[in-house]
């Protein structure tokens, strides 16, 4: 349903004058949150990035939320991590704890009794407790090997009951943790594409050159001493919008494109009595087959080209391809 249209410019005002206002206290508040890390967060991060086993995430209600989305950060950088209900744990899933995980409990009160409840159990297996609450006095922090305070001045809910500067909070100190441990794994955006081979990310970042390159008799070709006319049979049967002009070492020379073909056309130049090597484009672009793909588009760009030819390390033409070709594998 669309809002009432008749809503008054004076109540537009004051929601995005309390949009602003959330905006800006709950940045306010994860900047103090960095002006207070210590010691303790060097501590937290060098206990995930030395865990043998797992990192087991665990929080209720939307500390379980945050919890979650903290679990899914760490394993989509490197960081074989899961997300635990609390209350669950009670009833069997504490199976899933090894004494060579580390476990990071959520709670803000710090006093959550699903979470208070396990601890023993997690403790007598050996597994580390990092804990996140905004309350350092509370049972959580006191009982967790490494305590992480997410405390918050205020809620920026105008009735200062929901949970919002302060999962906030939360939610940028797990994603702290998670950075870190990534920088100090070395972890590459290839590591990072090999966790989401499904999605734009992952064939963005895992595609190469010669995964979208035509081959073979696919490629417009012609040699830099044939006719014109050549050179538009070739261009019209491979259907690629250009045709590369090689040497008689097969070493990409020139390259000749349909919008060379109308400013030909526009200059009155005879098909028949005209040589490629007098239109064509010399020193094309050419990229390696072992290349990745984004560098290609990058290339393409830069230089607003619509194709590109690929060489070997002899420099001997091997394969092309055009933007379509990029389209078509969901590259760009």
């Amino acid at each position: 349903m669309i809002p009432n249209a008749m809503s008054s410019s004076a109540e537009k005002q004051s929601s995005l004058a309390l949009a602003k206002k959330v905006l800006l206290l709950e940045a306010s508040e994860i900047e103090m949150l960095a002006g207070r890390l210590d010691a303790q967060f060097e501590c937290a991060v060098e206990l995930i990035l030395h865990c043998r086993g797992r990192v087991v995430v665990s929080g209720m209600g939307k500390s379980g939320h945050i919890g979650r989305k903290i679990a899914a950060t760490l394993a989509s950088t490197g960081t074989p991590a899961f997300f635990m209900h609390p209350a669950e744990a009670s009833h069997g899933d504490l199976g899933m704890i090894t004494g060579e995980d580390v476990v990071i409990a959520l709670s803000n009160s710090g006093e959550s009794d699903e979470i208070i409840t396990i601890l023993p159990t997690i403790k007598r297996l050996g597994a580390k407790i990092i804990s996140i609450t905004g309350t350092d006095t509370s049972t959580l922090a006191k009982e967790s090997h490494v305590h992480l305070s997410a405390k918050v001045s205020q809620e920026a809910c105008p009735l200062g009951l929901s949970p919002t500067a302060s999962t906030t909070a939360a939610l940028a100190l797990g994603d702290a943790l998670a950075l870190c441990v990534l920088d100090l794994r070395e972890f590459t955006a290839e590591d990072f594409a090999r966790s989401h081979p499904g999605g734009n990310l992952g064939r963005k970042l895992l595609t190469r050159v010669k995964d979208v390159m035509r081959t073979g008799a696919a490629i417009p070709c012609v040699q830099d001493n044939a006719i014109l006319t050549d050179a538009l049979l070739e261009m019209t049967k491979k259907g690629m919008g250009f045709t590369a002009i090689v040497d008689a070492n097969h070493h990409p020379v020139g390259i000749f494109t349909d919008g060379d073909l109308r400013r030909a056309f526009f200059n009155n130049v005879s098909p028949s009595e005209t040589t490629i090597a007098q239109v064509m484009h010399t020193a094309p672009k050419t990229i390696y087959l072992d290349q990745m793909a984004v560098e290609a588009v990058e290339m393409m760009e830069t230089h607003q080209i619509n194709a590109l030819m690929v060489v070997n390390h002899a420099q001997e033409l091997i394969g092309a391809f055009n933007m379509h070709d990029l389209l078509k594998a969901k590259v760009v």
